[in-house]
C-alpha cells in the first residue's frame, strides 16, 4: 500500500523563510531611501548656503565652517586657482599658496573620488591624520581661469561609495565654482 507524504510542513517552512528575506530586503531598501532622502536635504541645505554667502570670504567660511555640520562630515577643505593666485582654506583658515601645489593636487582626476584612506588628503591641512574616508570633487569654473578641489573627509573609515553620491557631489561642486566665479570675474 502507498503512503501519502504531506509537503505542507515543508513548503510553509520553505515560504515563511521567503518572507522574512523580502522583509528584510524591504527594510534595506526602505533604509537606504531614508538615507539617500537624508543625503539629499543636506545637500540642498549647503546648497542654498552658498547661494545666500555674501562675498568670497563668506563663501569660503559657510564651506569650511558650516558645511561640515550641514553635510554631517568631520572636515571639508577648499582648494582654488584662479590665474596665478591660489588658496587653500579648511578649518584653520585660508592659506595663500603656489598654484602648482593646488595644479598637482587636481591632476588626474576625472570625476569624483570616494575611497577609504589611512590618512586624509594633504589639502585636509592639520586634520588629515584624522581622516578615513573622503570623497574629493574637480572643481571646474565657467571660464578657464578657475579650477580647484573640494575635499569632504569622515573619521570613520565607511561612507561615500554610492554613484548616486557622486552626482550629488558633482552638482554641489559645480554650484560652489559658480559661486566662487562669480565672485571672481569682474
Amino acid at each position: 500500500m502507498a503512503q501519502v507524504v504531506s509537503f505542507q510542513d515543508h513548503a510553509l517552512a520553505q515560504l515563511r523563510a521567503r518572507v522574512a528575506a523580502a522583509e528584510e530586503a524591504n527594510q534595506d531598501l526602505i533604509a537606504f531611501a531614508r538615507g539617500h532622502s537624508g543625503t539629499v536635504a543636506a545637500i540642498h541645505e549647503a546648497v542654498l548656503s552658498v547661494i545666500e554667502a555674501e562675498g568670497l570670504d563668506h563663501l569660503v567660511h559657510i564651506v569650511t565652517q558650516e558645511w561640515p555640520q550641514t553635510l554631517g562630515l568631520d572636515a571639508v577643505a577648499l582648494a582654488l586657482v584662479a590665474g596665478d593666485t591660489a588658496l587653500r582654506a579648511d578649518a584653520s583658515g585660508l592659506h595663500f599658496v603656489d598654484p602648482r601645489v593646488i595644479a598637482r593636487s587636481i591632476d588626474g582626476f576625472d570625476g569624483v573620488v570616494l575611497r577609504p584612506v589611512d590618512r586624509g588628503h594633504p589639502l585636509f591641512g592639520p586634520a588629515c591624520e584624522l581622516i578615513r574616508a573622503e570623497a574629493l570633487v574637480p572643481l571646474a569654473g565657467t571660464n578657464s581661469q578657475t579650477s580647484g578641489l573640494l575635499a569632504l573627509g569622515q573619521r570613520r573609515g565607511q561612507g561615500f561609495e554610492t554613484r548616486q553620491g557622486s552626482e550629488l557631489l558633482l552638482f554641489l561642486g559645480s554650484v560652489l565654482m559658480r559661486s566662487v566665479d562669480r565672485w571672481l570675474t569682474p
